[in-house]
């Protein structure tokens, strides 16, 4: 795409997108999984490292992972169209820019990171094709739809949760300690044994993820109701001007005034509540897959009318934050190759070593990486570097790459 033919609305929220997951991200690099929800896994349990949980759980916990989902959503819609304005195929286009991703996303499960997003975003994406010649108006339907269909499987899974507390049969114990590995406090072996992984060479964390990483295809079932949700809401949103900025400033503020107080006001509820049970698991899972599922749809929405009415302030940091948002697949893919630097045995081998607090204070050094070499390789080329890779995968051949 063209600079000039770009929309810096859609730019500056995916930059604001891909600068925030790493704040819901930045747990899960450093320290065993099951601490991504509960500070009682690994990380510290005092009343700093539950202040931080706290607070990441009412500003950020699901909201960027949604608006993510959200704007791939409106960009692949975008991209079919542009393809189809131009003559060619844009569904074949999309099916080949899926296939490439899901083989990245792959690698990056598996080589690099557990917590891959982009190979479940290449398979909802080829559904979600399905959808793309829908109007506005029925891809809100339909995403309400499955929204609801998200809270009601995620809900039956609580349930089981619950059933399973009293842990009276061999099928309970199961249950409840497999619940325990992601949302609860594992048994210490099990942590021992990842941090002893990531702490070790390349090939070590490797097959650690390779025996431990649930599988795109494992996940879909499980996480591609909400996926699918977010991208039709995203398409909804590029097709009425919501993602363009083509609103008038009073409707987005609206938006803003509505969605993004009731979205925090229910997840400070939601955590209040799960830090008054101790963490336990029953509870986590349920506040962070149930009862907050619909405040995250409302509070990225109500971000993305927030990040447009900050655009009118205009200056350099919003070009700033477009620029990393152009860039969001080197940004995202990169953010990982750094954090394994900083956390994997091929790096500074600090897995599990920092606390929970004191991780979030990595973040700012990395956002200001991405707002000062996003626009400075912008300046002097076409796209970013991994992006420019996938181009060149779709198209089979290099794309020109300088400006």
């Amino acid at each position: 795409m063209e600079a000039s033919v770009r929309y810096v609305s859609l730019d500056a929220i995916r930059g604001v997108a891909v600068m925030g997951i790493l704040l819901a991200n930045i747990v899960a690099f450093g320290l065993p999984e099951a601490a991504y929800f509960s500070p009682l896994a690994w990380g510290g349990s005092g009343a700093a490292e539950k202040t931080a949980w706290f607070l990441n759980f009412v500003f950020v916990e699901g909201r960027f992972r949604g608006l993510f989902s959200f704007l791939f959503g409106a960009s692949m819609l975008l991209v079919i169209e542009r393809a189809d304005a131009a003559g060619e195929n844009g569904a074949a286009l999309h099916l080949r820019r899926m296939f490439w991703l899901f083989l990245i996303g792959c690698a990056h499960l598996y080589l690099f990171w557990w917590g891959d997003i982009l190979a479940h975003y290449a398979l909802v994406g080829v559904i979600a094709l399905f959808f793309c010649r829908q109007g506005a108006r029925t891809l809100v339907i339909l995403s309400a739809a499955l929204l609801l269909l998200s809270i009601l499987l995620n809900a039956a899974t609580a349930v089981a949760l619950f059933a399973a507390a009293a842990r009276t049969t061999s099928a309970d114990v199961a249950t409840w300690n497999a619940f325990a590995s992601a949302f609860g406090v594992p048994p210490h072996a099990e942590s021992l044994a990842q941090i002893a992984a990531m702490r070790g060479c390349f090939g070590t964390a490797a097959a650690w993820r390779w025996d431990h990483a649930m599988s795109p295809l494992t996940f879909l079932p499980i996480g591609g109701a909400e996926t699918l949700s977010a991208m039709l809401l995203g398409m909804a949103a590029l097709r009425s001007g919501f993602v363009l900025g083509e609103w008038s400033r009073y409707a987005y503020r609206g938006v803003a005034w509505l969605c993004v107080p009731v979205s925090l006001l229910a997840y400070a509820l939601i955590g209040w509540h799960t830090l008054s049970t101790g963490f336990d698991q029953r509870w986590v899972y349920t506040g962070s897959l149930v009862l907050s599922e619909p405040f995250r749809t409302i509070g990225y929405i109500g971000y993305a009318a927030l990040v447009i009415l900050l655009l009118g302030l205009g200056g350099a940091w919003t070009m700033r934050v477009a620029a990393a948002g152009r860039m969001a697949f080197s940004n995202y893919l990169g953010t990982t190759l750094l954090m394994d630097l900083v956390f994997t045995g091929w790096g500074l081998g600090l897995f599990g070593m920092i606390g929970r607090a004191w991780l979030y204070a990595i973040v700012p050094v990395v956002w200001a990486m991405m707002l000062c070499w996003s626009p400075a390789w912008l300046a002097r080329f076409r796209h970013g570097p991994l992006e420019w890779v996938w181009r060149s995968l779709v198209h089979g051949r290099s794309v020109r790459a300088r400006r």
